[in-house]
């Protein structure tokens, strides 16, 4: 198992998690993992990844015991705990479990539907039994037995719900349908995030008993999740309050503690109405590539904290540094993957964490 961590350490980690969804935390959350720092061993399967998902000839064992020697290279600082990422399978493998078709042959996840339908035509319903979800399920039974405890396995990127539906109907199909068939939408997204709850309860029954987290890293003791809607970035607040918001609203009532994954530019114009939402916590503000870093947003950020939301921060670690500086680093989370030699980084970053609000 990875060496340097405990049981009793990651349930420490696990309440400051909690207590930062809370707004509890008196001061921000900062997950530091170290890579490098101890040494490696060879194995016999590749780690676990995008470009390798598809293979089947390494059995659920081999698999963990790759993504264990992994992780045992690994020194987990700060709010830091050994992960297992289970996005390999790709962002919006919920399509995959309903019937679409995963290809990796460019070594990245792409789904596509099966066969071209009219929106009124598909129908969409988990199985349990799918190749994919059969799979994974799999994997985490293997990491309960080799971890007992240790390790958190996080869910896979299930994706939002109008992005299933985009792979399904095809993006450009969908943005019409919006106008021209806005029943047979909500009827859609409705059977999408019904199969999406089924997914996520159907994992959780199998998945190790050490906490809930996902993609972006936040662990819960109780059932949590990072929400999105990338395909809203191409439509305004209008349709988004009409076939997002009611979504994103329920499904923060429905999991313990949620995160809002706001991606891009063209998304901003939703900040207000998810910031509406009583029972989202927090928001991880995604500026991205070729836009200008963290602290050209601060009115972002602002806004956000004047909401009463905690706020996921990327950037590099000087620049989380230096928006914490300047805003006050109350209610921010910030993952660092740093390398062993990385040592001012690790330092900075911890003075930070430790500092006083």
């Amino acid at each position: 198992m990875p060496v340097h961590f405990s049981k009793a350490r990651l349930d420490q980690v696990r309440e400051n998690h909690v207590r930062f969804f809370e707004g509890r935390l008196d001061r921000p959350l900062i997950s530091i993992v170290v890579h490098g720092a101890y040494p490696g061993r060879d194995t016999a399967a590749p780690f676990l990844s995008q470009a390798n998902c598809h293979d089947f000839s390494y059995t659920p064992e081999q698999i963990v015991d790759t993504l264990d020697a992994v992780l045992s290279t690994r020194e987990y600082l700060g709010d830091g705990y050994p992960r297992v990422n289970m996005d390999a399978f790709g962002p919006g493998v919920l399509a995959a479990f309903c019937g679409a078709r995963l290809d990796n042959s460019t070594g990245q996840v792409w789904f596509f539907p099966d066969g071209k339908k009219e929106i009124r035509d598909i129908r969409v319903r988990y199985d349990p039994e799918n190749r994919w979800a059969v799979r994974i399920k799999d994997i985490y039974r293997a990491g309960s037995e080799r971890w007992d405890g240790n390790v958190v396995m996080s869910m896979p990127d299930l994706g939002g719900v109008l992005d299933v539906a985009a792979v399904l109907r095809g993006t450009d199909n969908l943005l019409t349908d919006l106008y021209d068939e806005p029943g047979e939408v909500l009827r859609l997204c409705r059977e999408i995030r019904t199969a999406w709850r089924e997914a996520y309860e159907d994992f959780a029954k199998v998945m190790p008993r050490t906490g809930f987290t996902d993609w972006a890293g936040l662990l819960s003791d109780e059932p949590a999740y990072i929400l999105q809607s990338d395909f809203s970035y191409m439509i305004g607040e209008d349709m988004f309050r009409r076939f997002v918001l009611p979504d994103v609203k329920s499904d923060t009532e429905w999991l313990a503690h949620s995160i809002y994954h706001l991606d891009g530019i063209g998304a901003l114009k939703h900040l207000d109405s998810l910031l509406s939402l009583d029972r989202l916590e927090a928001v991880q503000w995604v500026f991205g590539a070729g836009q200008p870093g963290p602290m050209h947003w601060l009115d972002v950020y602002r806004k956000i904290r004047e909401a009463g939301k905690g706020m996921m921060i990327l950037g590099s670690p000087g620049e989380m540094c230096e928006v914490a500086g300047t805003l006050g680093a109350g209610g921010m989370y910030y993952h660092a993957d740093l390398s062993g030699s990385d040592t001012a980084s690790a330092e900075a970053l911890l003075r930070l964490r430790n500092s006083k609000l």
